[in-house]
């Protein structure tokens, strides 16, 4: 199919593990970029990329299928944004959504199963799969937030789509999701979803670095929100040559403008991407956070955090003295490909 490829968002419930990790990436003959953002509760973010490789026996060029992990609240919806405004890019966000709110009731083993079949059949431009989570009517609003999608919102989306279907690890301090989440700890005071969390990072980590599946070598990136939000146009450009995108004047200018703006966002603001001061953002929950909630969740991920390169704190005034960098320096194979076996 000779157009934009899609990118996709999904969201899964907090005890549920990742669906897709594991699973192998078709890739296609196309001049186009397909990128699959998932936007996961158990884990922070994970880039699973598939790059370009050499020419398909057609001719033409590879499309590229990306696959998003992530936790709600940790820039995956700006993440999301990044790929949509590209022009070769197709974006539909959190595809799963409708898998998880029509089985519900499903076991996690079951449902996991249903989202690998989804994605499957949406790399592979089947989008006849959405038939039995979607309503009887066939059209492009009855996908969830479709408008943010600028692929959706532009041609050729209508026509290619008759019958309505639109089809790195980006880390974060644990602090920041937990400040964003501060109910967690008063409706689970035993933090067991922050330690499945923290878990999840640990054994995708391992799985993609240590003893890693062939099908992944070159194609796994590790990103954390604190570095794109210190250097956002190095960071982006970097993660735009990994999944073979090349960064427009205009794509520049809106990203310094979105990493930019006065205000830090509201919790209702979860799925909206608007202009923020992303510095900011990422230390906010040295402000307004107990320190004693900080303690546990540094107790409780202590594995994750040190994996990730995230200095904990031992007071309060550490938490709050923003001149203390909480976040290491990358070595220089902290997030490429294991240059072991």
């Amino acid at each position: 199919m000779g157009m934009r490829a899609p990118v996709l968002k999904l969201p899964t419930p907090p005890t549920r593990r990742p669906p897709v990790a594991s699973m192998r990436l078709p890739r296609f003959s196309s001049r186009t970029v397909t990128a699959l953002l998932l936007a996961q509760t158990t884990c922070l973010l994970l880039f699973v990329v598939s790059r370009p490789g050499p020419s398909s026996p057609e001719g033409g060029e590879e499309r590229v299928h990306v696959l998003v992990l992530s936790s709600w609240r940790s820039g995956s919806s700006f993440v999301g944004q990044l790929f949509s405004q590209h022009p070769n890019v197709f974006y539909l966000m959190e595809p799963a959504w409708h898998v998880w709110t029509t089985l519900s009731q499903g076991s996690a083993a079951t449902l996991h199963m249903a989202v690998r079949d989804l994605i499957r059949s949406v790399f592979l431009c089947d989008m006849d799969v959405f038939d039995a989570y979607m309503p009887q009517s066939r059209n492009l609003s009855a996908f969830f937030k479709w408008e943010a999608s600028r692929a959706l919102c532009s041609p050729p989306a209508c026509s290619a789509f008759p019958r309505g279907a639109a089809g790195p690890l980006l880390a974060r301090d644990n602090g920041i999701v937990l400040g964003t989440n501060g109910r967690w700890v008063e409706a689970d005071p035993h933090l067991r979803l922050m330690r499945e969390v923290c878990r999840s990072h640990v054994r995708i980590a391992e799985a993609a670095t240590l003893k890693p599946p062939p099908f992944l070598r070159g194609r796994y990136r590790l990103v954390r929100f604190e570095d794109l939000a210190r250097e956002p146009l190095a960071e982006i450009s970097a993660l735009y040559a990994f999944t073979g995108l090349t960064l427009t004047p205009q794509l520049k200018t809106w990203i310094h403008n979105i990493t930019h703006g006065l205000g830090i966002g509201k919790p209702i603001e979860a799925f909206q991407t608007s202009s923020r001061n992303m510095r900011n953002v990422s230390q906010a929950w040295r402000h307004t956070l107990p320190f004693t909630k900080i303690l546990r969740v540094q107790e409780v991920c202590a594995d994750a955090l040190q994996l990730l390169g995230y200095r904990p704190v031992y007071s309060e005034d550490q938490q709050r003295d923003l001149t203390l960098d909480l976040v290491l320096p990358r070595s220089p194979d902290h997030f490429s490909w294991a240059s072991h076996d």
